[in-house]
This record gives structure tokens, sequence and C-alpha cells, in this order.
């Protein structure tokens, strides 16, 4: 990461950050679930849930100026609704929905690197390299995350020209009938697909842990959110399009697991399906180290914040106990859980995460010297891109709404069980005394 002379980073390090955040293996992992959802219209459905991401990343930027610190999220909730039961379990809801981010870099980890076994193995293999996957970036996180750390400059550079050669290569010679508007999905439907891959955005979130280590922070912070959200939209909008364009519908979803590596083999041959699927390893890798040190410090945070047990403030050489706690949440919910329940978890999560972030900031308005109706009208957006998913869900596989009830509620219990144990502990104190 580049610094100016001051030590502080500047302008192009903060939008890379952006990048690989957004980067990092969602367009790999979803890219075949939203063609399979909204179908020549996915482009727009990209381009939708790229929308929301932009509208939410206007409240993001206001609040990192008015509230800088390393929380990010976690910052902002707590300084706009206070400490209680509600910041909480919606603290604990971000900490799960980045254990299911993790599930959903490691499912694609596991689906792209089975691709090179033999197919009777390709089933049984995919569970051990999900495996094997999250367990030895674990232990390399334990024992150097810095030096991988500084590895990730260089694979979110790989990962973005791999997907910009895609580009360049693919936009000539597209077959316009399989994007125009009668091949697309019903209108809801179409959302509903740009929703379940929601989580693919999430990632512009990290700019605002970056806020104590940026030069000139009223000027630099809200360019690099709006910069780096808005070429990604792009990005992806492109690589859907070259997709759609290239490629039947029925192949894609034939492979949806590795969607993007079966779009090169017409493009740039064999050697173009081991590129990309080359390039979603290493990406996904590089996403699950990243995601995994970031929901290890996020859960010492919400800890060291009193909304979650002590323990996971603790520390086992060096990193927080939260990071194998998480690793190992991280290993059940990728083996057993499919792709389409794991993109609904985390898009619904986050979804619900960003509006209330977006709600934070329109209350806070005055203060982060906003325009309250922008805000608002994120927060909407959200709420409606949620009902948009859920919906879906309930159309066509009504079970995995109970799973989705599930983690909102586990987040609740889990916060309520640690404040009533906390205070059946100080009223044990009281007595003592």
């Amino acid at each position: 990461m580049s610094k100016t002379d001051d030590g502080k980073i500047g302008f192009w390090a903060v939008t890379a950050i952006g990048v690989g955040g957004m980067v990092g293996g969602g367009i790999f992992a979803v890219l075949g679930l939203a063609v399979q959802l909204a179908r020549g219209g996915t482009p727009v459905a990209f381009a939708l849930a790229g929308g929301v991401g932009l509208l939410t990343s206007y409240s993001y930027a206001k609040l990192s100026v008015a509230y800088p610190g390393r929380g990010g999220t976690v910052t902002f909730l707590d300084h706009v609704f206070g400490e209680g039961m509600f910041t909480g379990s919606l603290n604990v809801l971000l900490w799960l929905s980045y254990v299911v981010m993790l599930s959903l870099y490691a499912l694609a980890f596991g689906s792209y690197g089975a691709t090179f076994l033999p197919e009777a193995w390709q089933s049984i293999g995919k569970h051990v390299l999900i495996s094997l996957g999250v367990i030895l970036i674990t232990g390399l996180n334990l024992l150097n995350a810095e030096a991988i750390g500084k590895a990730e400059n260089w694979i979110v550079g790989l990962k973005v020209a791999i997907l910009l050669l895609f580009v360049g290569v693919g936009l000539h010679g597209i077959d316009t009938a399989r994007i125009a508007p009668t091949a697309w999905s019903p209108p809801l439907r179409l959302a509903a697909g740009g929703m379940i891959i929601f989580l693919a955005y999430e990632g512009f979130e990290l700019i605002a842990n970056t806020a104590n280590d940026v030069r000139d922070v009223k000027r630099i912070l809200p360019r690099a959110y709006y910069t780096a959200v808005g070429f990604v939209i792009v990005l992806y909008v492109l690589v859907a399009l070259v997709t759609v364009g290239h490629l039947p519908v029925d192949r894609i979803v034939a492979a949806k697991d590795y969607a993007l590596a079966e779009a090169a083999r017409p493009l740039l041959g064999s050697s173009g399906f081991t590129l990309i699927a080359i390039a979603a390893m290493l990406s996904t890798a590089s996403a699950i180290n990243a995601t995994l040190y970031g929901a290890a410090r996020l859960s010492f945070t919400i800890a060291r914040d009193r909304e979650l047990p002590a323990i996971l403030e603790k520390k086992v050489w060096g990193e927080p106990d939260g990071l194998l706690i998480t690793a190992g949440l991280t290993l059940f919910a990728a083996n057993a859980f499919d792709l389409t329940s794991i993109s609904t978890l985390g898009s619904a999560g986050f979804l619900l995460i960003f509006a209330a972030v977006n709600t934070a900031n329109a209350h806070k308005s005055v203060h982060t010297k906003s325009r309250r109706w922008i805000s608002s009208a994120g927060a909407v957006a959200c709420l409606i891109a949620l009902g948009a998913l859920i919906w879906q869900t309930a159309a066509t596989d009504p079970m995995k709404l109970w799973v989705l009830a599930a983690m909102i509620a586990l987040a609740v219990l889990i916060e309520g069980a640690y404040r009533l144990t906390k205070h059946e502990i100080r009223i044990h104190e009281s007595w003592m005394h």
C-alpha cells in the first residue's frame, strides 16, 4: 500500500482497498447464480445491486468523516443508536454475515479447484479443497498475517487485470439477441437476481476502517468511496454482458459454481478456462485471508465494546480468539450449505446492516452535513431489495427463509444471552459485596 511522505495513505491506495474488498471472490462465486435468476438481464441485475451499494456508500462516506476510526460499521451504529440490545444484535449480525461471506469464498475456492480434478473426484474434492483452504489460510494468519497482507495488493491488481482482459477480448462479437429485453427475466425476478448477489458489492465498507490512516479524510474518503463503487459497477456489468453475450444461459447455469471460467472457454479456449480458474482460486484465497482477518478483528471490536463475550478479546499466538471461532463457523457453513443459501444469507444480512447505516446517517444528517433524503432513499432501497430477495426465496425455496430467520434469530439470541449472563454476574457480585 503506497503512503505519502507523512506516513498517511492517499486517494489511490484507499480506492484500491475498496476495489479489492469488492472484487474479492464475489464475482467469481455468484455470476452463475445471477444468470440463473436474471438470464439475459444479468447486466441490469448487477447495475441494480450496484445502485443500492452506491446510495449506501454516501452514508458511509459521511459517517466515516464524522466518526473516523478503525471500527467502521460498528463505530457508526454504536455512536448513533447507543450500545444497547438493538445495536449489539446488529453488530453480531454483521459478524455472522462476514462468516457467510467467508463461506461463499471458500465454496468458490473449492468449486474452481475441483475443475482440475477427474470428474469422479470433483464432488468430494470440492469439500476437501474448501476445508483445506480455510484451515491453511487460518494457519498462515496465525503465523504471519503481516506477510500475507503485503501480498494482497499484487493479488488485487492481478485479478482486476484478468477481468479486464476477459472484458476486452469479449466485448467483440457479443450476440445482442442474448441480452435483448426479450431474453430478460420478469422484473421482480430480475431484481431478485441482483439482490441475491448483492454481497458481491459489500466490500466497499472496508474503506471506513482506513479513516485514521488517510492524509485528508474529508476530501479523500468520499472520493474513494464513489470511485471504487462506480468502477466496480462498470466492471461487473461488463463482465456480465460478456458472459451472457457469448454463452447460452443453460451452459452458464450448468456451470453455476464456476461460471466465469466456463464463459472464458469460447473466448480464450481451454487455456482461458484454466487462466480464469487459477485467477478465481487466487482471488478467493486472498478474499478468505482478508475477510478472515477483518472478521476476527470485528469480533474483537464487538467484544471490546461489551457486546460479545470477553473470550473474543483474548489472543492466541498474537491473534484474537475470534479468528479460530470464525474459521470454525466458516468450515461448517461452507460445507453444509449450497451456493444459493449462502448468497441469500449474506446478501440479506448486509442489506439489513446497510439499511441501519443509511438510517443512522439520515438520523445524524445535521451532524454529518448530509442530505437526509439521499440516506433515507438508501435505507428504503435496501429494504425494497431485501423484500425482493425474500419474495424470490419464498417463491422458489421457502425452506431457505427458515435458514435466514435462524441467522437473524441467532444474532439476537447471542446478544441477548450475553447481556443476560452479564446482568446475572453483576447481581451475583452485588450479593457478594
